[in-house]
């Protein structure tokens, strides 16, 4: 049977009406606040082909670098941490040697790009779609924490990041996306946003990753404190109802988990203290410190470059202790201080510093509910990293990366950005 061209077209047409711009960027979004627990590194994937598309569509001048104060402050203060390690690199004589350890820095890199793109998401659908996706995330994040914890056998669950720390802190954040929805308004079914919390919670407490869980309390804490004007004495009350119900309900699930690995952290100090032993988690960790301590007073300006840093780490750490090291010093700013030096170290916390000095702003001169929510973002995002990344990484791993810079992009975007309309 013949087909005229032009009905053949017809679905080609409909498809191209109904991804809009606007649309497509709602899809993206989802996928984006949706993988990290989940999908693990597709969130890397995303981000980045959604940022190569976006460098393509605005050299193409279908759309607008939106150059706002916020953007504009996030980008130099990211683009003073790649210059640093670069800068190390060249002062170090390793510039051929760090080329390959220089990618992760493309991630950072690519804010302002991305920032354009997700500027011409209405607001308010943006903080929206963000509560709800990682609402989707905590349920998806329980389930693949319950099977693999046990039904598979495994120690500390991994979820889809491969990585019980890497697990732990993006499921964190996600469990604050709920709190932060249901406490600041932008969500109105805040019963679904509680369930999905705690879902993430319990998960958080199967990875086993007692950093980030301390990094949950207090981000939970700030949620509360920051959102508390809007809580009314029967508000107040329910707040406390619930978080003393789900708190009795995690500890009731999760108790011998808690309690297994807080005997863990008494036998590594013991056999630390005792023996010396730097073999069990901890005695890795406090080595590795030491390790990184003694390289950075070595060369306490511009460090000693990426691949030397690795370097170190795992052989300097064999020849102290007679055991293989990691690759990272398992401290976000000892790792940027060795790699770069205090000139490193600092352009790393002037980022965060940027960040949170953005929130603030807001906090404190706005009444609108999606920027609140927005600068609500960042400081959990902040402080999620910050305290995980005391006995952790900040930066340097894809996960880590990809959903930081969506974080600090929607957050900021939220909180203080400029919309702007997509080039038709």
């Amino acid at each position: 049977m013949f087909i005229p061209a032009a009905k053949a077209l017809d679905p080609l047409t409909s498809l191209r009406r109904h991804l809009t711009a606007e649309r497509v960027n709602r899809y993206f979004s989802f996928a984006c606040f949706f993988s990290p627990p989940v999908l693990g590194s597709v969130v890397s994937f995303v981000f980045h082909g959604g940022a190569l598309w976006s460098l393509a569509l605005l050299a193409a001048g279908r759309r607008r670098l939106n150059i706002d104060r916020p953007m504009l402050g996030m980008t130099i203060a990211i683009c003073a941490y790649c210059a640093a390690q670069i800068v190390a690199s060249i002062v170090n004589g390793t510039l051929r040697a760090d080329v390959t350890h220089f990618l992760p820095l493309v991630t950072l890199l690519l804010f302002p790009i991305s920032y354009s793109t997700w500027s011409i998401t209405d607001k308010a659908d943006l903080a929206r779609l963000a509560v709800l996706a990682s609402a989707a995330a905590c349920v998806g994040a329980l389930v693949l924490a319950v099977v693999q914890y046990h039904w598979i056998g495994m120690l500390r669950a991994e979820g889809g990041a491969g990585n019980p720390i890497v697990f732990a802190t993006v499921t964190c954040l996600a469990v604050m996306m709920c709190l932060a929805g249901a406490l600041s308004g932008v969500e109105r079914a805040w019963r679904p946003l509680t369930a999905a919390a705690l879902a993430g919670v319990i998960a958080t407490v199967y990875s086993g990753s007692r950093m980030v869980w301390l990094a949950l309390l207090i981000a939970a804490v700030a949620v509360v404190a920051i959102n508390r004007k809007r809580l009314t004495r029967p508000d107040t009350r329910r707040v406390l109802v619930i978080a003393g119900v789900s708190g009795l309900l995690t500890a009731a699930i999760t108790f011998p988990i808690v309690a297994d690995r807080t005997h863990v952290l008494f036998d590594n100090w013991n056999s630390l203290t005792n023996k010396g032993d730097h073999s069990t988690p901890l005695g890795l960790r406090v080595g590795l410190w030491e390790v990184g301590l003694d390289a950075f007073r070595h060369s306490p300006l511009f460090g000693h470059g990426m691949s030397a840093s690795r370097t170190i780490s795992t052989q300097g750490f064999k020849e102290r202790f007679g055991i293989q090291g990691l690759s990272h010093f398992h401290n976000g700013f000892l790792t940027a201080s060795v790699q770069a030096g205090l000139v490193g170290a600092l352009a790393l916390a002037a980022i965060f510093v940027v960040a949170i000095r953005n929130a603030i702003t807001v906090l404190r001169f706005s009444a609108d509910p999606t920027e609140r929510f927005g600068a609500t973002m960042i400081v959990l995002t902040v402080t999620t990293y910050l305290v995980g990344g005391l006995a952790g990484m900040l930066v340097g791993h894809d996960i880590l990366d990809s959903t930081l810079m969506i974080f600090l992009i929607s957050g900021t975007y939220l909180a203080c950005g400029r919309t702007i309309s997509p080039v038709r």
